[in-house]
């Protein structure tokens, strides 16, 4: 290898080595989305494989049960990456001491990047670099052991508001049927209140998820336990539970929490949307007139007279209702199907078209055969 290639090498080692650490460090480190083109093309990368390899698989289960190990092996797969990027730019750097035999160079990077110790660059070059490598391997894998536990908690924490929905929203999660259980379980009187705390409880649960999955951005695709329940859907759902609300029940309580419970959701959904590089609409273009949502006035008529029908204290007619649930729903409809189809979330209602072929799911409800008579 000549001199030139050699000192070409070696500029290339040291923008590897330089480009790999930023990336490190924007991924594990800085405290907010940082972009990096490593993480969005082993997204992109091992998202299109899962894609091809579901691509004839009917059930959602299945899909589902595939899926789960979709954000695991980005983070194994990513990790792998940034080591060997490590070695290779280190390699580059050790070219001038080697004489340009690129073989003995990625056995010395290799050594010191983990740390290995079975061969030991000769040359006080070599050894600065040797002693860098082996800094740079140990602060890598130091940085993602305490990643992973930082990123399950989080998606432990998420995972227990979701769980709790459950029995509040079913499985899939649907706005509407929130409203329904609150109401039928508490009766008339009491449903306010019970209403309002939930959104209260969800509106700080957005909070934290919105600066959680901002900074640690594999969260956005790890997927929860149950097959048909998912945090996105989970959020739409009580998103839609507070459009439904406002719209059909105005003078009645929670107002001030449901307003804010949809001000902070519709943010986080159009910045997660942005941040996954879905094109969604700035909120300041977004209006009920002009821009049509997702939902039909016959979808949503029908939600209504379902309230109606358990007594559900609904004071505005379906015409009137509608312009007003319109009018929040399209400050978000946009962003939430963009992420359910990108995530590929449980088909429930009110969410949009999947990347594959899916009819929405109702929320399963209990057999009403299994409730006992008290005596």
């Amino acid at each position: 290898m000549s001199d030139v290639m050699i000192w070409v090498g070696f500029a290339a080692g040291a923008c590897l080595v330089i480009g790999t650490a930023m990336s490190i460090l924007g991924a594990l480190v800085v405290p907010r989305r940082v972009k990096s083109w490593v993480t969005a093309v082993l997204d992109a990368l091992l998202d299109r494989a899962f894609f091809v390899a579901l691509r004839g698989v009917e059930s959602f289960e299945r899909r589902d049960r595939v899926l789960g190990w979709q954000a695991p092996l980005t983070l194994v797969v990513g990790l792998t990456t940034w080591m060997g990027m490590l070695v290779l730019g280190f390699a580059l750097l050790m070219l001038p001491e080697t004489g340009g035999d690129l073989g003995a160079a990625l056995e010395d990077a290799g050594s010191s990047v983990f740390t290995l110790g079975f061969a030991v660059p000769h040359g006080g070059g070599g050894q600065v670099v040797a002693y860098l490598a082996g800094f740079a391997g140990m602060a890598v894998i130091g940085l993602q052991i305490g990643y992973l536990p930082t990123v399950y908690a989080s998606f432990n924490r998420r995972e227990t508001e979701v769980s709790l929905l459950v029995a509040r929203a079913g499985t899939p999660a649907w706005g509407p049927e929130i409203l329904l259980r609150t109401h039928w379980g508490t009766g008339t009187s009491d449903s306010g209140p019970v209403l309002s705390e939930l959104f209260v409880r969800w509106e700080r649960w957005t909070a934290e998820v919105a600066e959680s999955h901002a900074t640690y951005t594999t969260l956005l695709r790890l997927r929860s336990p149950r097959t048909n329940s998912h945090w996105l859907t989970s959020l739409i759902a009580i998103m839609d539970a507070a459009a439904l609300h406002l719209a059909l029940a105005p003078n009645s309580d929670p107002k001030i929490t449901a307003r804010l419970m949809l001000r902070i959701g519709f943010e986080t959904l159009n910045d997660m949307a942005r941040a996954a590089k879905l094109p969604v609409p700035e909120l300041a273009l977004a209006s009920a007139d002009t821009t049509p949502i997702s939902i039909s006035f016959e979808e949503f008529a029908e939600a209504a007279e379902s309230l109606r029908s358990v007594g559900y204290p609904v004071t505005e007619s379906d015409e009137d209702a509608w312009p007003h649930f319109r009018g929040w729903r399209v400050n978000y409809d946009r962003a939430a199907l963009a992420l359910c189809r990108e995530l590929d979330a449980p088909p429930s209602m009110w969410t949009g078209p999947r990347r594959w072929p899916s009819e929405p799911t109702p929320p399963r409800r209990p057999n009403p055969g299994r409730f006992r008579t008290q005596k």
